[in-house]
């Protein structure tokens, strides 16, 4: 930010306050160095934008009580509603790492990207935080599809010849004592999965952890959305699983979503 635009945001009104054009210049002008910058402290905002401290402090509460900033460890970064403020309500024009970002802090989970590719299920890529690290990747991604949510959402959105055809390539085997326990019972499982519905799994992949995935239908791509939560925080599993589908049928209503990074 230039010295004269800085200076420009403490003009103040014939009683010495500052007038509310000022205070929206200098929200904006954090907004614009946490953008530049990632993370930033709120002492280190301060001294960039030239702005006393407490005045820092109390901009930076608003910003992150509507979302425009998210404040973790210390820093500020930008939150879940800073693309609404060039009309990108459902991230049109991000790129897939930074729109899974954002889905990240607004479920408060680790978020992944699946597709199934060449008859094979590929992590196209992830989101997760040291608050929120994604699932210990402890067997092959690729060949436990029949157990963990990423891979069963993908195979749901097969027809029955594909889905056999892939499990006699990468046949199901337990992994877990809750793991689906034949090819039989997986196939019924996935017959019941309504077209478009959520697939949710509990500890089918790893103890402890359970996770749910989103169907993503663009073009011709057979992709998935999904998050995983600890054992603890299972009631959180269907709730954030519907919260995730209502934002992936905007995003796709806006034609803001794609596969590739």
């Amino acid at each position: 930010m230039s010295p004269t635009a800085t200076k420009s945001t403490k003009a103040p009104t014939a009683t010495g306050a500052p007038t509310l054009i000022g205070s929206v210049r200098r929200a904006l002008g954090l907004l614009q160095a946490v953008a530049e910058h990632g993370e930033v402290t709120a002492k280190r905002l301060s001294r960039m934008t030239d702005l006393p401290l407490p005045t820092t402090y109390h901009l930076l509460r608003t910003l992150v009580h509507d979302g425009y900033l998210r404040h973790e460890r210390g820093a500020f970064r930008l939150g879940p509603a800073a693309p609404t403020l060039s009309g990108q309500r459902d991230g049109p024009g991000l790129r897939l790492p930074e729109w899974l970002r954002l889905l990240r802090d607004e479920l408060d989970a680790p978020v992944y990207c699946g597709v199934l590719e060449g008859g094979e299920v590929r992590l196209v890529a992830f989101a997760d935080s040291p608050e929120r690290p994604a699932a210990e990747e402890w067997t092959a991604f690729r060949a436990s599809a029949h157990a963990h949510a990423l891979g069963q959402c993908l195979l749901a959105q097969l027809d029955v010849p594909a889905r056999r055809e892939y499990l006699a390539r990468r046949p199901v085997t337990r992994l877990t004592p809750r793991t689906v326990r034949d090819e039989d019972a997986l196939m019924r499982r996935l017959a019941r999965v309504r077209r478009g519905a959520a697939v949710h799994e509990v500890e089918e992949y790893a103890l402890g952890t359970v996770c749910a995935a989103v169907p993503v239908t663009v073009g011709g791509a057979v992709a998935a959305v999904g998050f995983s939560l600890p054992l603890a925080e299972a009631e959180r599993l269907r709730p954030t699983a519907a919260r995730l589908q209502d934002r992936l049928e905007r995003a796709l209503a806006t034609q803001s979503f794609t596969v590739g990074p």
